[in-house]
């Protein structure tokens, strides 16, 4: 089977490698063609446009920034739907609105292209050892057809209805990271004040009830000074905008959820800091 990437950042590069690993071909696009380079040294092939990725494929996915980057790439000039053809699926990966994921499974439907959202969980090192876990929207029918791609990159995969689910799924999940970041870094701001062995006390709560995946996987990362994006505060801001509006139009209030967004909002608004890492909150702290 011949898929088609678009998208080939932090998370995207380490998906195509193991695509490649599983014995697809992998054909890819992105907006910097450098930011390529390494996808192209493990074995996938250019091409200059996304409709240029789809024309040929039996399958594209798309791991792109911002909502209006995924519309971009799916209904704009040389976008996918220019060249997609009956029989095609098409899997955005991409964290975004359950509306836009409703919208796009609308396009394709009567054209005999299957859409599926299929937004992931798990950063930089799960990308990279294809331990993402992945929460889809679509039917049935397309879900089962993406079987063996999915579990090319992740170990936990879940469908949870039609279109735009998986989109929900992740807004869940997004959720309780909010709460998790927050805690993890409040957690370590508490402990230097207290004068505390920082190392001892990650040990410590990933050992007792506390114990998450935020602590395990940032705690060590942020005591040896390291903000490198995992996963970058810009993209985890519009995560809680998204799931904050979405909230909105369901009629319920998140508080804990808000204090999040307002956090990571002067990170990356304010502090201009959108490129770090999630684990980059602990700037906002130290600068109080």
């Amino acid at each position: 089977m011949k898929i088609g990437f678009i998208g080939t950042g932090v998370m995207g590069t380490g998906m195509i490698r193991n695509l490649l690993k599983a014995g697809f071909e992998v054909v890819v696009y992105n907006r910097t063609k450098d930011h390529a380079a390494d996808a192209l040294k493990a074995g996938a092939a250019w091409r200059d446009t996304p409709a240029e990725v789809t024309k040929t494929t039996d399958a594209v996915i798309t791991i792109v920034g911002f909502p209006k980057d995924v519309e971009e790439v799916y209904f704009g000039q040389n976008g996918i739907f220019e060249t997609a053809h009956r029989g095609q699926l098409l899997i955005d990966m991409t964290t975004s609105s359950p509306k836009l994921a409703q919208k796009i499974a609308a396009a394709g439907s009567p054209n005999g292209i299957s859409v599926l959202d299929a937004p992931v969980s798990g950063g930089d090192v799960g990308a990279q050892k294809g331990t993402l876990t992945i929460m889809v929207g679509g039917t049935a029918e397309a879900f089962d057809r993406a079987s063996a791609i999915l579990q090319a990159m992740g170990t936990s995969i879940k469908r949870f209805g039609d279109a735009g689910q998986g989109q929900n799924a992740k807004m869940a999940n997004q959720i309780m990271v909010a709460g998790t970041m927050t805690g993890m870094i409040e957690s370590l701001v508490y402990a230097k004040k207290a004068g505390l062995d920082l190392t001892q006390m990650i040990e410590t709560i990933n050992g007792g009830a506390a114990a998450n995946w935020s602590m395990t996987n940032y705690g060590p990362r942020i005591l040896g000074n390291d903000f490198k994006p995992g996963f970058a505060a810009k993209h985890f801001l519009k995560d809680l905008r998204i799931a904050l509006d979405t909230a909105d139009e369901m009629g319920i209030e998140l508080p804990a959820t808000t204090v999040a967004r307002d956090l990571y909002q002067k990170m990356v608004d304010q502090m201009k800091l959108g490129d770090l890492g999630t684990q980059g909150l602990m700037k906002v702290y130290e600068r109080q």
